[in-house]
């Protein structure tokens, strides 16, 4: 939507907003911060132990102190009755510390976009027995989508069947990337299939529930992004002839494309922010750096081509923080269709942003830059796997381009 037609825009959070981002920077200051060090203690004692996809106990305390202090299930707006404007700055303050304070505030992917789906589309059983153990955060979730047997950028490619069979559904496929499915509390998976392979393009998926424990759901391996393994981990995961009941598919029959555009809009917002507020927290650590090394005689931040770097990278993010802002006021007003190419735009942009000023912090730190000894590494290889994931930028990119061009070729 062009800049003129956004007339009244208004970033200012609102009052119950500025609140929770008072206690939520309180919370990351007294308590998320000081907990990394311990998470990374015990995620190394699993990894010894050979169970590394069981969750350190550290993340239980987080959650019980975010619980106490009400900063919990903020991201979904029927509950915490924020706008996504006003989401989107708190979403950016947790994405300082992306393994523990989304987590910590029940504002975790792919738990947050599973969430909003049971709300919008599931039944009242399927949001008794799925939804409110997930806001509660007793279990947690796995969507599976991808599948590494086709070109899962075009989501129409999917190959797993979804086949009716008297009172019950018939899975079976491969999928993999499917977030989440490693941790031990991972109970329930959302899975997008075909139910009719040979209807209209975007009426042949369906999504379905299948719980973890399905006979015939068989995690394969887990997925690394650039050699790390995170604690959810990313699997791939076979299903081979999985029974569920009929009841256990969300929407009606050929609804599983709109959902999953339904699920992304939001989502990507999400992490957008997070993705700001990691190249925020990288920039501090640049400046950090800058301020305390000394070469050449004199500070790194004395150095003319550092001082470049860190204005670049502040410029950069002011201008994705603005453009996610400004879609996520689009959202408010106009719903997520309103605001498709926005969405697109800053798919890409956050990501891009992000990874170019954690690797101006990573070329600041040098050798520590690269190593385990900063949180500069693993944020790196994050960033540049969000260019990928939902959604690599070319489908956005050209989603952008077919919007400015619309008029032209009309």
């Amino acid at each position: 939507m062009p800049f003129w037609k956004t007339d009244g825009m208004d970033f200012e959070l609102s009052p119950k907003a500025q609140a929770y981002s008072a206690k939520l920077q309180e919370f990351m200051d007294q308590h998320v911060y000081p907990a990394e060090p311990i998470y990374a203690a015990q995620r190394a004692e699993l990894i010894a132990a050979g169970t590394p996809h069981r969750h350190p106990p550290i993340i239980d305390e987080l959650k019980t102190e975010a619980r106490k202090r009400g900063l919990w299930n903020l991201f979904l707006p029927d509950i915490s009755g924020l706008s996504n404007v006003d989401y989107a700055t708190l979403a950016e303050i947790t994405g300082r510390s992306l393994d523990l304070a989304p987590e910590a505030v029940n504002c975790a992917a792919p738990d947050t976009g599973n969430m909003e789906v049971l709300h919008m589309f599931g039944t009242p059983e399927q949001q008794e027995r799925w939804l409110r153990p997930l806001l509660d955060g007793e279990i947690r979730s796995a969507f599976a989508m991808t599948e590494p047997a086709v070109a899962s950028s075009d989501a129409t490619n999917i190959t797993t069947s979804i086949v009716r069979d008297g009172d019950e559904y018939v899975i079976n496929g491969r999928k993999w990337f499917s977030s989440g499915a490693a941790d031990e509390r991972c109970k329930i998976f959302i899975v997008m299939g075909k139910t009719d392979p040979d209807g209209p393009t975007h009426r042949q998926q369906s999504q379905i529930l299948v719980p973890r424990d399905t006979p015939g759901v068989r995690v394969v391996r887990d997925m690394t992004i650039f050699g790390y393994s995170d604690q959810h981990g990313h699997p791939e995961v076979v299903f081979e002839d999985v029974r569920v009941p009929a009841g256990n598919l969300i929407g009606q029959e050929g609804d599983g494309f709109a959902i999953a555009q339904a699920r992304l809009g939001p989502g990507r917002i999400h992490h957008c922010m997070r993705a700001i507020g990691m190249a925020e927290r990288a920039l501090e650590l640049m400046c950090r750096r800058a301020a305390s090394r000394v070469a050449f005689g004199k500070p790194l931040a004395q150095q003319g081509v550092v001082q470049q770097q860190i204005a670049e990278s502040r410029m950069a993010i002011e201008q994705a923080r603005l453009l996610t802002l400004k879609t996520a006021w689009l959202i408010d007003r106009h719903g997520a269709k309103g605001a498709r190419t926005e969405i697109a735009a800053i798919k890409v942009i956050a990501p891009r942003v992000a990874g170019e000023v954690i690797d101006r912090a990573i070329q600041v730190h040098g050798g520590a830059g690269v190593s385990g000894d900063t949180p500069l590494a693993a944020m790196y290889a994050w960033a540049r796997a969000m260019r990928i994931f939902d959604g690599p930028d070319e489908v956005h990119v050209r989603t952008v381009a077919r919007q400015e061009l619309k008029s032209y070729l009309s």
